[in-house]
């Protein structure tokens, strides 16, 4: 019996990867598509990509890199798609890891053992008994719409998201997108600079827009261990005064206010949104009331023709390869009760990795996370006890739900040096 089966080869899996590598734990990690990438390889043949041509990082270069491989210093701050992928092929060879890798072979079962270890069924009906699972599927691929639906019917063309590639699907079309996260404002953004038709982002709540650069550094250069021991209320008087110095108020820019404090919902990164919609290029509309054919009518009893509505309402938890088990079954909610985010109290050697939304870049999170596992695996690390794991958990979400609206989008929300801090507290139990 071989010890560790990683399912996934995307940012996580690989990282994952290495960790074992460096332990001397034996692995297998297998791949639905071709190649290594996942949710960041354009028009990736595994079918669960949501890259777009022009997507970029919107954590910078030298905060998203994993601990011991650097990005290129000649490396744009925010590269584009294709460096990110380049610097993973580059990762993968550095640490001889592809050879580890089965390409085009998906997991489509984990089944548990009565000695506890886990059957896993490949898409070739083939089966091998593992010790441990580690979960590095991603939480990117399945598209969640609104539920329920808007009332009514829209009779243009419908579009998630995640199945946007070009410019060319929104040129000559007057568009609504639907939310105002990252992809959502991406693409608003580049349908605006077409100058070919009417482009309007719905929001329920809106969302702080902060820009890539201040002062010409890089704005998540300002998030250090220090300010994240501050108290919350300081971080939140610090982070605002930041944001103003930096843009000023975004409602001076045609874009609404959110409704909640700042650090209470997850922010959005754009260098360009604010200039685009203060040359009334993107306009702004509340939750949608209804659809009458093409027109969209909105809460605030406004109405307008629209060719095309592009979803950008987020993505769905599912693992289903996991299918026998109901507390994995999280859809609906996204609400997996998992212990520091990675490991169910009941399934102590089923592992899920990167399964995070952090106010900063979710590599080097990952990269800790798969280390912990590898000290865990080899006898390193202890687990608490089952109850201070159920305490954690409870305690956990108690926090979100105090910080942030109860949304599937918030689940998975961690901060970036708090949440790496306590992983690394787990390392030394």
């Amino acid at each position: 019996m071989k010890q560790v089966c990683i399912i996934g080869a995307g940012s996580s899996g690989i990282t994952a990867a290495k960790a074992l590598k460096e332990k001397g734990i034996s692995f297998d990690c297998f791949e639905k598509g071709s190649k290594i990438g996942g949710v960041w390889r354009f028009n990736n043949d595994n079918g669960l990509s949501s890259a777009y041509r022009s997507l970029h990082i919107n954590t910078n270069r030298v905060v998203m890199a994993y601990s011991d491989f650097p990005m290129p210093d000649d490396y744009p701050m925010f590269p584009h798609h294709s460096d990110i992928i380049e610097y993973f092929e580059n990762y993968v060879e550095h640490f001889n890891l592809r050879e580890h890798i089965t390409f085009n072979t998906s997991v489509v079962d984990v089944v548990r053992n009565a000695d506890g270890s886990y059957n896993v069924t490949l898409d070739n009906r083939q089966s091998f008994d593992y010790q441990y699972v580690i979960v590095a599927n991603g939480h990117h691929w399945n598209p969640r719409f609104p539920t329920p639906a808007f009332k009514g019917e829209f009779t243009g063309e419908v579009l998630h998201s995640h199945y946007y590639r070009e410019a060319e699907q929104v040129q000559d079309k007057d568009v609504l997108v639907v939310g105002i996260g990252n992809s959502a404002v991406d693409i608003a953004c580049e349908a605006a600079r077409l100058h070919t038709g009417k482009v309007v982002i719905s929001t329920r709540s809106g969302a702080y827009i902060i820009p890539n650069w201040i002062w010409s550094i890089p704005f998540d250069n300002l998030a250090n261990p220090l300010t994240a021991k501050l108290p919350f209320w300081l971080q939140r008087f610090l982070f605002q005064t930041t944001l103003w110095l930096a843009r000023g108020k975004q409602e001076d820019y045609g874009v609404p206010k959110p409704n909640r404090p700042v650090l209470s919902e997850h922010p959005t990164l754009s260098q360009d949104l604010l200039n685009l919609s203060g040359r009334g290029l993107i306009k702004f509309k509340p939750n949608i009331k209804e659809f009458r054919g093409k027109k969209v009518v909105f809460e605030d009893g406004t109405e307008q023709d629209f060719d095309m509505i592009i979803y950008a309402t987020g993505y769905k938890v599912t693992f289903p390869f996991l299918k026998h088990y109901a507390q994995f079954d999280v859809e609906e909610t996204n609400d997996i009760r998992l212990y520091k985010k990675v490991i169910h109290p009941d399934y102590k050697n089923l592992f899920f990795l990167a399964l995070i939304q952090p106010l900063g870049a979710i590599m080097p999170l990952a990269e800790i996370q798969a280390k912990w596992i590898a000290q865990i695996i080899k006898g390193e690390s202890k687990l608490p006890s089952k109850e201070v794991m159920l305490k954690s958990i409870e305690e956990d979400k108690q926090k979100l739900a105090q910080r942030y609206k109860q949304t599937p989008r918030h689940t998975l929300q961690v901060d970036f040096f708090t949440y790496k801090e306590s992983i690394e507290k787990e390392m030394k139990r």
